[in-house]
């Protein structure tokens, strides 16, 4: 389990795949004297088993299942990765509950200063809208305090936008995040300059994918809902059985 509070931007120093899986070794610092073998620690919002350690770094071997269903695809050598530690009883959830099981990926449509006026607005920027806002040219994003804070738009699979509300959490590359707006399949954020120049942000192009995981409260309460017995003949109106009570709420599925 996770926060979504990035400790360190680490750096891929290797990444093989197969058909029958691969290993991803990872050089990082801070987080390392956190981490021993069958540790489990958040890569880009994906939650995988430390197998070796040593002075430089650590590595995680993958599933296919992991390198189908993440953005890993797009991993190279030197690439920059999100980390976070596991949580322990003494970590402050700063962020929110994140278990590290990407749902999903989505595309990277742009990450722009918020003072753009094409792009000012909360609102979500329509996903048939023609060509959507992006940083400018192929260099990653420079910023600093003075540039204020940054729109993020992000394209998300359909299947997920149920699980998705303004004011809402969500975690992108692992990142612990607020909904701003949604709008269709177009997701926009709000983010600080903090934020981008301490997570691989900032090393992202527009078309990348990108690791989502939904509020794990939204999940269970569909599957509830969904698996509740069928209503019984309708109550008639102002009577007891319309009250709130212990029976009720079980008969109704909670």
């Amino acid at each position: 389990m996770f926060t979504g509070i990035i400790e360190e931007v680490g750096t891929v120093a290797e990444l093989t795949s197969d058909a029958k899986g691969g290993r991803l070794r990872i050089e990082c610092e801070s987080v390392l004297p956190k981490l021993r073998v069958a540790s489990s620690v958040a890569v880009n919002g994906c939650c995988l088993t430390v197998v070796e350690k040593d002075k430089r770094g650590f590595a995680c071997d993958l599933a296919p299942e992991t390198l189908n269903r993440t953005g890993f695809r797009r991993l190279k050598v030197g690439a920059k990765v999100n980390l976070e530690a596991g949580l322990t009883p003494s970590t402050p959830l700063d962020g929110h509950i994140v278990q590290g099981h990407v749902d999903g990926t989505g595309t990277l449509v742009g990450l722009t200063p918020a003072g753009d006026p094409s792009t000012s607005s909360g609102q979500a920027p329509s996903t048939s809208s023609g060509q959507a806002p992006s940083t400018s040219s192929g260099q990653a994003l420079l910023t600093s305090s003075e540039q204020g804070n940054f729109w993020l738009d992000v394209d998300i699979p359909e299947s997920l936008t149920r699980y998705l509300v303004e004011k809402g959490s969500v975690a992108v590359e692992g990142i612990s995040l607020t909904v701003a707006a949604i709008k269709g399949t177009r997701l926009r954020i709000a983010v600080i300059p903090f934020t981008v120049e301490q997570t691989n942000l900032r090393t992202l192009q527009p078309g990348d994918p990108v690791n989502l995981e939904c509020d794990v409260l939204a999940k269970y309460v569909e599957k509830l809902l969904l698996e509740r017995p069928p209503a019984t003949a309708p109550r008639e109106q102002g009577s007891s059985s319309n009250k709130l009570t212990v029976e009720r709420l079980t008969e109704e599925g909670f």
